[in-house]
């Protein structure tokens, strides 16, 4: 068969186009997306598992399979606290990782866990088109690391011997923030600090090395943490727990795909948003009424007692987190102007 110049041409533009769709991932097995919180499938379990699962399906779908992704759940790949790290290098696809983990290493990230600095969700899902989510994003980028889905969490406090509901509360407990600011506003108010990833917490209050933990509604289901804490003051009203858990992935990775796979990937990671914010809401209420069922008394935070503890962090969290440098100083800046 004799081609025309014309159809030869267009058969190798047709040819360049499918393999726009064919990469390296694609004959090694595709990405990897790590997280630390339990297996689950499509439909039931830890949504954050559940997103992972969903945005895998969809990646796989829309690039007819030439890109698929794996889940690898509950720390299976690697350590929790390494993932940050290794996407940086390229070592590591992609995670669903709590941003504040990061905090040792890129300060800014922190602000993905500044206790009440993101009041609700509305105002958490500001972040991603606000000031406040464009400084933290540029930040991110030039560290090697990309959000593609924007992930906010509501939680609270689960305590094995008394409620921990005002400041009051807190002092002499041995408690876990889960960031350093955290940290900083537990301190101020009496409360002696312990640090470890949330898959952790519950051995720890089992053996008794902890007697709190601030953690996600969604961590408290399903680290079942109602076993052994007797008191939950929940995420359900209001809170000053607020986390930044986003779905990301590795600049290198991200950059050595072809451009219409990026595409899909920042596509169904923005309609992962809807799916995150509706499911967060659903555990606040679900949390609450597990725990009610275990037997655990159940606190909701009023309005005053919020601005208690938002008081204790303005001074502690919130300015030191500011004299860090100058970009978390105009990353605080910015957020403030969405409260």
């Amino acid at each position: 068969m004799n081609l025309t110049r014309r159809q030869w041409v267009a058969a190798a533009a047709s040819a360049a186009a499918t393999a726009g769709w064919t990469d390296t991932f694609a004959q090694a097995g595709g990405l990897k997306i790590s997280h630390q919180f339990p297996s689950g499938t499509l439909n039931e379990g830890d949504f954050r598992d559940r997103l992972c699962r969903k945005f895998a399906a969809e990646v796989e779908k829309r690039t007819g399979g030439a890109l698929k992704a794996s889940v690898y759940p509950g720390s299976s790949l690697m350590k929790t606290n390494a993932q940050f790290s290794a996407m940086r290098k390229g070592a590591l696809d992609m995670s669903l990782v709590p941003l504040s983990y990061a905090g040792g290493e890129v300060a800014e990230t922190n602000a993905g866990l500044m206790p009440a600095l993101v009041p609700s969700y509305e105002q958490g899902a500001a972040w991603k088109t606000a000031e406040a989510g464009k400084l933290l994003s540029k930040v991110l980028d030039d560290k090697g690391v990309i959000i593609v889905s924007w992930v906010w969490q509501a939680g609270g406090v689960a305590s094995r011997t008394r409620a921990m509901v005002t400041p009051d509360d807190a002092k002499g407990l041995k408690v876990r923030g889960g960031s350093r600011e955290m940290d900083m506003m537990l301190k101020q108010a009496g409360a002696s600090v312990i640090t470890l990833p949330s898959n952790e917490i519950y051995a720890a209050m089992q053996t008794g090395a902890m007697d709190a933990a601030m953690t996600s509604s969604t961590s408290f289901i399903s680290f079942k943490l109602e076993e052994i804490a007797k008191h939950l003051t929940s995420g359900r009203q209001r809170t000053y727990w607020f986390m930044l858990e986003p779905l990301m992935i590795s600049k290198e990775v991200f950059n050595r795909l072809p451009k219409p796979q990026q595409d899909v990937i920042m596509a169904i990671g923005a309609e992962m948003e809807v799916f995150a914010r509706d499911a967060a809401k659903a555990d606040d209420q679900a949390a609450a009424a597990i725990y009610a069922k275990a037997g655990a008394k159940v606190y909701d935070m009023d309005e005053p007692t919020l601005k208690k503890w938002q008081a204790i962090a303005r001074e502690t969290a919130w300015k030191d987190f500011g004299e860090k440098n100058e970009s978390c100083a105009a990353i605080l800046k910015a957020a403030q102007k969405l409260l």
